[in-house]
Formats: C-alpha cells, sequence, structure tokens
C-alpha cells in the first residue's frame, strides 16, 4: 500500500467519524459558531493548514496529497469550505504568508488554525466593483497610524468578523500601482458601522461597510505602505487557484449524482447532464494541472481559467437540477436544497472578480492579447 493510498484512508476514516451530522448555518452567530467549531475541530485532529508550511503551523503538505484531501472531503459531503472561514484560511493566511511581517504573522496565523477568528475581505466598493485600480476610500497617515474614511460593499460575513483584509488608497496623487495599501483592520475599531444585505438565497451573507475616521496602527499594513497592489495580487491569485478545488470536486460529484437520478427515457436530459459531467471533468483537470503546477509559489493567472470557468458551470448546474427535479421536490426546496443552491449561484459570477474581469485577466496576461480600454 503507497503512502499516498495510506494518507487517503487516514482522512476518509477521520471524516467519517468527524462530519457534522447537521448543515451549516447559513449566516449570523450560528454559522459563526460552527465554522469555528468545525475549524477547531480539524485544528485537534491534525487536519487544518494542510497546504500551510509547517514553519507556519501547518502541515506542508505537496500538492498530490490536498487533492487527495479535498477528493475525500467532497465525498464525506463536509461542510461546504464556502463558509465564514473562507476568507482567513484561502485569502488572508496565505497573503500573510507570502508577504506579512514575523509580527503580524505571529499574531494572526496561529489563531486562524486553531479556529479562534473570522476575517472578511473588504475589496469592492460602490460604483467600483470587481475595477480594483478606481478604489476610493482613503487612509491618511497620521503619526504612527492610518485614519480611515469611506465605504465597501460585498464583504462576506462582515457582520460577524474579527478582522478585516483592507484594501484602501494611501497615496491620492499616486498611479494605481503605488497608491493602494492592504493594511488588516480590527472590525472591533471605533468608527465602524457594518449593514447586512439580504440576498434573494434568503441569506444575511453579504454586508456593506461604512468607515468614519477609524484609526488603526500602520504596523497593521501588509506588504508596505502604497504596495497594496502587488499584496492584493497575491490574495487574488489565491483565490482564483486552488481555494475553489474542494467546491470544484464536490460539483462534480453533484453532477454525477443528477445523472444517476434522471430516468432512462429522458434523452433530452441525460444529454444535458452528460454534457455538464464533461465539462466538470474538464475544469477539474485544470484546476489539478493550475494547482499542480503553483506548488511552488504563488498560483499565476492561469487561477483566472478555473474560477471562470468553475463559476459559470455551478449556474449551469444548479438550473439543471431544477429542471431535473422540478421546484416543488424535496431536493429543491428547503434553505439548503438546491434551489438554494440555484439563488446563491447567482453570485458566482460576481465574485472574486466578474466574470469581464476574469475574461480579461486570461485575454492580456495568459494569451498576450492588447489590453481593453482603461
Amino acid at each position: 500500500m503507497s503512502a499516498l493510498h495510506m494518507f487517503r484512508m487516514e482522512a476518509r476514516e477521520w471524516l467519517a467519524a468527524n462530519v457534522p451530522a447537521s448543515p451549516a448555518p447559513h449566516d449570523g452567530p450560528g454559522a459563526r459558531a460552527f465554522a469555528l467549531e468545525w475549524q477547531r475541530l480539524q485544528h485537534e485532529g491534525g487536519w487544518a493548514g494542510l497546504s500551510w508550511p509547517k514553519e507556519a503551523g501547518g502541515r506542508g503538505l505537496s500538492i498530490t496529497e490536498q487533492i487527495v484531501w479535498s477528493e475525500e472531503y467532497a465525498r464525506a459531503h463536509a461542510p461546504s469550505p464556502l463558509n465564514p472561514l473562507f476568507v482567513a484560511l484561502n485569502h488572508a493566511g496565505p497573503t500573510l504568508i507570502a508577504c506579512g511581517s514575523p509580527e503580524q504573522k505571529a499574531r494572526h496565523l496561529p489563531e486562524i488554525l486553531r479556529g479562534e477568528a473570522i476575517w472578511c475581505q473588504g475589496f469592492s466598493e460602490p460604483d467600483t466593483g470587481s475595477d480594483l485600480a478606481s478604489l476610493r476610500m482613503r487612509g491618511r497617515v497620521e503619526g504612527d497610524e492610518l485614519v480611515l474614511d469611506g465605504q465597501k460593499i460585498w464583504s462576506s460575513y462582515a457582520d460577524i468578523a474579527d478582522w478585516q483584509e483592507l484594501l484602501i488608497r494611501t497615496d491620492p496623487d499616486a498611479r494605481t500601482g503605488s497608491a493602494l495599501s492592504w493594511v488588516i483592520c480590527p472590525m472591533d475599531a471605533p468608527g465602524i458601522s457594518v449593514h447586512p444585505i439580504r440576498t434573494m438565497a434568503g441569506a444575511n451573507k453579504y454586508c456593506q461597510i461604512f468607515y468614519d475616521g477609524v484609526r488603526i496602527p500602520l504596523s497593521n499594513v501588509v506588504g508596505g505602505l502604497n504596495n497594496g497592489w502587488a499584496t492584493a495580487m497575491s490574495t487574488l491569485a489565491f483565490e482564483r487557484g486552488t481555494a475553489s478545488l474542494g467546491l470544484l470536486i464536490a460539483l462534480g460529484m453533484r453532477i454525477d449524482a443528477m445523472l444517476a437520478d434522471c430516468p432512462p427515457g429522458s434523452a433530452w436530459m441525460r444529454a444535458r447532464l452528460a454534457t455538464l459531467r464533461a465539462e466538470a471533468a474538464a475544469v477539474r483537470a485544470t484546476a489539478y494541472r493550475v494547482a499542480l503546477d503553483s506548488e511552488d509559489g504563488v498560483p499565476d493567472a492561469s487561477g483566472s481559467i478555473v474560477r471562470l470557468s468553475f463559476a459559470e458551470l455551478a449556474q449551469r448546474a444548479t438550473a439543471a437540477a431544477i429542471d431535473l427535479y422540478g421546484v416543488d421536490a424535496p431536493q429543491v426546496t428547503g434553505s439548503h436544497g438546491l434551489g438554494h443552491e440555484y439563488l446563491d449561484a447567482f453570485s458566482e459570477t460576481i465574485a472574486g472578480g466578474t466574470s469581464e474581469i476574469q475574461r480579461n485577466i486570461i485575454g492580456e496576461r495568459l494569451l498576450g492579447l492588447p489590453k481593453g480600454p482603461r
């Protein structure tokens, strides 16, 4: 028996014994408590931070072992990786590992792995969307502090978060590349006001945040003052690359189950599901290749291929599920049914950069096409 097979059996056995029996709440304090407890359980079992280097508190496992874990995680129907800890584990943590100071790493990385803190993201703003170059929220330097004024929107789980990875404009006269800073913002700082936004799927998952004279220490800047563009690109590379691997595998398994449920006489639906199954296999193979290619560093722009393909596939797959089972079917109704997944999937082509942004990245950075108008 190979070492990799033994690792798979160990992961399968642990997941079978520890995956929660009840689904996670979609929002609010219940979602926070569920996510932190599940992370604490994984940490105690030795399954936290598999991809993080050992010096950062992780296990430093190979990409192949991470893929095996993702496969077994999806097979066990474990809680969705897209939960209140997603930003901490897949954005903030990896960004701090790549760009943070020793003090920042020592302060935050252990807390994330132990399941003691929730992070949210503060990138998008009203009227800017995915265009980070047009961010307007300001942070002015006063002594050894930054004073923040402005607003952010579409920040997932900001109402239950402890910290925020925040991108702000710290040099109003500089060009984009040297105008921004990536900072660690405590969500309990005076002057912060959080307003949850109810989505059409029914959850209060996203939030709008207002900052009025919020003061944070300059020591919370990650990657250097006015160097936030480079730091943010590291953050987004992780999100668009390996972070969606578990979600993609689970989606492929869902499509397989739908195909098994499809009546033999429904030729058109079976052909539709077979096409989705082939697409899922292709995207999964691409995700594996991107993950393996990025084993020694930050994922490159190839992650946008995976992010775009997964987002659009998720929307087509959940739509097919509604057509297969019917809007009143037990699989579709309820807060954890496929109907909720269908409505929630509309956000997939917006979050982490819209489909248009992803296509621009693919065209310009991978295919070498001329840049579009800015």
